[in-house]
């Protein structure tokens, strides 16, 4: 078996950052290397973190999604970003435009998500 996806949650609302990194945690394959509230900061984890993935609310303070996506990708090009969307199609293409692999509704289920991070992390040597 490979090792895990490392990846980095980054949104603004604690409650919904929380929930998320507590069920993805206990999925087999995925680790929660960190989490972020706002877009500076997430850019600034990926630094201290390298995830394989950031999982990138899209409207957050003190740096918004949609930049933070544009820096990491041009910083991180290794680091994939799948932005998450309270369900904004112009902000979502605005994001992909910007280097994420894709975007998500934040109302897709937790089984969309887990399926997106898995997809676009890297692929392992061993499979």
């Amino acid at each position: 078996m490979g090792r895990s996806i490392k990846v980095l949650l980054a949104d603004d609302n604690a409650r919904l950052r929380d929930s998320l990194a507590n069920f993805l945690g206990l999925w087999g394959g995925l680790e929660i290397v960190g989490t972020a509230s706002n877009g500076r900061e997430a850019v600034e984890r990926c630094a201290e973190l390298h995830p394989d993935v950031v999982l990138m609310d899209l409207r957050m303070p003190d740096g918004d999604g949609i930049t933070a996506t544009r820096t990491i990708r041009e910083q991180y090009p290794d680091i994939q970003v799948i932005a998450l969307t309270s369900g904004f199609l112009v902000e979502a293409e605005e994001a992909v435009a910007a280097g994420a692999s894709e975007y998500i509704f934040k109302t897709a289920s937790v089984y969309t998500i887990i399926d997106a991070i898995k997809q676009h992390a890297p692929k392992s040597p061993d499979g």
